[in-house]
């Protein structure tokens, strides 16, 4: 298989203040365990500037202007107690609205198998008209958005096992129903939505956890409630809201995954993009605030995203024998 990374040095650029969860060292700690041998077969590229019309898909005119003013040339700009623009930040926000769009280009036109977006800040808490939990650009939502546009598809789909929910996400899919919304989040935890009876159109699935929950319910939350509703929508392409703050040794959390559920969970994913769309997978960085739990569980994603049908195949062949 062949799978697109797509990164920008101005990712690390992006500087809330000293002490902040979504600090630069995250970037630096991906990009760290991205440059071992392991991953010497990635195709890189740096991720392209998106455009107003890409933002646009998603925001109204009034809000990127206002994301756009608020870039300030110095210092720092607080849009909210957790959100914060320096002089990067701008740049940072549209280029991973660019790697997703680039993104969908390279699965579209079988350049790759799929593509992995190392990008922030992270996108999914990023409404209509609010940027919020370190959220400017809701980047997932507009590449979701753009490969319709784009390429006409029909059906796009968003799985988000994320700790936080994605209310961005969910905010801008909420009444279309050819856009699927999935997630798996902490419940109570910010930023306080994501109930099962959250349900836009019928098109949204919230599979909430409570603290202290491990690899065993969040599998079968992905089984029971998200796996069999996406393969009910029947997506022509997968996008993945890949948060690893679930990680049990993550602070802004208290679940307790690993790096095992995280390569599962893609796995499954995999095998739903095999089924419906030709294994087309976009996936883009979202939370993860321990850096240990955040390099490990970027490892094992991007791994899998790589040589997944190799796994597969061998898993197939174990239990095949063992019958």
């Amino acid at each position: 298989m062949s799978t697109l990374l797509l990164h920008h040095d101005v990712f690390t650029e992006h500087a809330p203040p000293e002490g902040h969860p979504e600090r630069p060292d995250r970037m630096r700690a991906v990009e760290r365990i991205l440059s071992h041998p392991h991953f010497e077969e990635l195709r890189r590229e740096d991720a392209p500037m998106g455009t107003q019309e890409h933002a646009l898909l998603v925001h109204p005119e009034d809000y990127v202007h206002m994301i756009e003013q608020s870039s300030p040339a110095d210092g720092l700009v607080s849009l909210d107690p957790d959100t914060w623009m320096n002089a990067s930040s701008l740049e940072a926000a549209y280029r991973a609205v660019g790697a997703g769009a680039r993104a969908v280009d390279a699965v579209m036109n079988l350049e790759v198998n799929n593509a992995f977006c190392a990008v922030r800040p992270p996108g999914h808490h990023a409404e209509q008209n609010r940027a919020m939990g370190f959220c400017l650009f809701g980047s997932v939502a507009i590449a979701a958005k753009y490969a319709r546009e784009a390429y006409d598809l029909d059906r796009v789909a968003v799985v988000d096992f994320d700790v936080h929910h994605g209310n961005g996400t969910q905010d801008i899919f909420w009444s279309d129903e050819d856009l699927f919304f999935g997630s798996t989040h902490q419940m109570p935890l910010f930023p306080g939505t994501g109930a099962v009876s959250e349900t836009g159109q019928g098109n949204i699935f919230n599979a909430p956890l409570s603290a202290g929950d491990g690899g065993d319910v969040f599998r079968d939350a992905m089984l029971s409630r998200i796996f069999p509703s996406l393969d009910a929508f029947q997506p022509d392409l997968i996008l993945i809201s890949a948060g690893f703050d679930a990680h049990q040794r993550d602070p802004l959390g208290s679940l307790q995954l690993t790096e095992e559920d995280f390569a599962w969970v893609t796995l499954r994913l995999m095998d739903m993009a095999d089924k419906h769309c030709d294994g087309r997978i976009v996936s883009m960085l979202e939370g993860g605030y321990d850096l240990s739990g955040l390099s490990g569980s970027v490892g094992v994603h991007v791994k899998s995203l790589m040589h997944g049908s190799g796994q597969r195949a061998a898993k197939d062949s174990v239990e095949a024998g063992d019958e």
